[in-house]
């Protein structure tokens, strides 16, 4: 998320606007995460780099309450998005980025567990001008029932 889009209610309102007008344009399919039993929304995550005739998405634009870190509940959007993806598109890769210093989320990646594929160097302008080098991963067809079975397996469930 943009550094100030958490600063108050209408940087967070300019946010959503953000995303729902990249929707309109064909870049990016954003979800709201909520919580199952409340309702309350905690989260987001977004489809981006779509490219059907490859059969790829991106994931990301992840962000999620520090309330409901360690709650299961990015494990589980990301498994619906992942099936979603696999199951309902047919895609034969979903790609994950990050900054290559986030070591929340890139283990987060790895606890996937997706494929570290390496560093892209000088890959992004970030918010203010700097640079950023991001970590890439991926999951492709071959592994999604091995990746799968591993996340029904971290929310206590059964895979089959």
């Amino acid at each position: 998320m943009p550094p100030d889009s958490g600063e108050s209610r209408e940087a967070f309102h300019a946010w959503v606007n953000l995303a729902l007008e990249e929707k309109k344009a064909g870049l990016r399919v954003p979800f709201a995460t909520l919580d199952a039993k409340s309702g309350k929304p905690l989260g987001s995550k977004s489809f981006l780099a779509l490219r059907p005739e490859h059969l790829s998405v991106e994931i990301g634009w992840t962000w999620i309450s520090p309330d409901f870190w360690k709650t299961g509940a990015n494990v589980e959007a990301k498994l619906l998005m992942l099936t979603h993806a696999f199951e309902t598109f047919g895609c034969r890769r979903v790609e994950f980025k990050t900054d290559h210093r986030n070591e929340r989320s890139r283990k987060a990646m790895e606890a996937i567990p997706a494929t570290f594929e390496g560093i892209l160097r000088n890959h992004m302008v970030v918010h203010g001008g700097g640079k950023r080098d991001s970590a890439y991963y991926s999951v492709i067809d071959d592994e999604w029932p091995r990746v799968k079975a591993n996340l029904l397996r971290r929310l206590g469930r059964q895979p089959g």
